[in-house]
């Protein structure tokens, strides 16, 4: 028979157990966010990114701790939020534009980091190749620089009398000089004039819509500011009548005339789409595979969105074979 004192005993021991047991658990992953723009503008593209997290088994506050850092659309602070990650010691780091990629790769080269460009990333010395990134870094690329030129193309589709093309380029983003290059060797292929327009902030839109001439188009190059924007830049462009093309589905749907990118028809971000990618290489790595040889990840699907009101509005027909080939049709 087992007597009180043996059976106490052996009763703490086994309320110790748990104990025991949550000591020996490995503590919980932290991650890093490093993002330019705002918690609430990157909501969608966050809520991709926990979904592709979540593809690989990882939830926020489950198994899982995010430390986020936003700029604010303050490019400037990007190296100081990315230093403040390295200093906390994160697991990876995840970035969502080509400036927040720089600043995560400049700060550290041993924490893994995940990036969503839209840039090319070998020019801009984030990977030593798509397939073989080599170092810490891989992720997605969204190849807008690739994209540009195209949206050039299908802008003067829509707007065939238009004389006069700008082309809106962010002058504080390192690859807005790439992609203002592209676009006027496409401009020359065309026969069109381009001409280049700056913006650093939403304070310099009204002076730059004031550049364009009576019968001229836009073109949006890819930004986060103006991802940010996208609403505001549809609404101007429609008071001032101007035929325009970005890469985001909100600036269609606010009353720009098409936007063509790798966002899917359904989705208001382009974010939306490359942050799905990235949350499941996050995981990956998280589990111990190394970015560089994780090869850097490219979209597939393109779609193309008109807003057939707005056309009407402008006094533009569009063609019944791009009509026909658009993802989605607002009217």
């Amino acid at each position: 028979m087992m007597r009180r004192r043996e059976f106490i005993t052996l009763l703490g021991s086994a309320a110790a157990w748990p104990l025991a047991a949550r000591a020996q658990q490995p503590p919980m992953p932290v991650i890093g966010f490093l993002n330019p723009g705002s918690p609430e503008l990157a909501a969608e593209a966050l809520q991709a990114f926990r979904q592709g997290l979540a593809q690989t088994g990882y939830v926020e506050g489950r198994n899982l701790a995010i430390e986020y850092r936003w700029a604010q659309g303050h490019n400037e602070r990007l190296p100081e939020l990315a230093a403040d990650l390295v200093h906390l010691r994160v697991a990876v780091i995840v970035t969502m534009s080509l400036p927040a990629a720089r600043a995560a790769k400049q700060a550290t080269a041993n924490i893994p980091i995940v990036f969503a460009v839209g840039a090319d990333p070998v020019a801009f010395g984030l990977v030593a190749s798509l397939g073989h990134p080599g170092g810490n870094l891989t992720g997605m690329s969204g190849m807008n620089d690739e994209v540009g030129p195209k949206r050039l193309e299908l802008l003067h589709e829509l707007a065939p009398a238009a004389i006069d093309f700008g082309l809106l380029v962010n002058p504080t983003n390192p690859n807005s000089q790439t992609q203002a290059r592209d676009v006027q060797a496409a401009a020359r292929t065309l026969g069109l004039r381009l001409h280049i327009l700056q913006a650093s902030s939403e304070r310099d839109l009204d002076a730059t819509f004031a550049e364009l001439g009576r019968d001229a188009a836009l073109g949006i190059s890819s930004d986060n500011l103006f991802l940010n924007l996208s609403e505001q830049l549809a609404a101007r462009a429609l008071r001032r009548a101007v035929p325009a093309i970005f890469q985001t589905r909100a600036f269609t749907a606010s009353g720009g005339l098409a936007s063509y990118s790798a966002a899917v028809a359904t989705s208001t971000n382009i974010g939306f789409v490359l942050a799905a990618p990235i949350g499941v290489y996050t995981g990956r790595v998280l589990k111990g595979e190394k970015p560089a040889d994780l090869p850097v990840q490219q979209p597939t699907k393109f779609g193309l969105a008109i807003n057939l009101k707005t056309a009407n509005a402008l006094g533009l027909t569009v063609p019944p074979a791009l009509l026909a080939s658009a993802d989605e049709v607002i009217e």
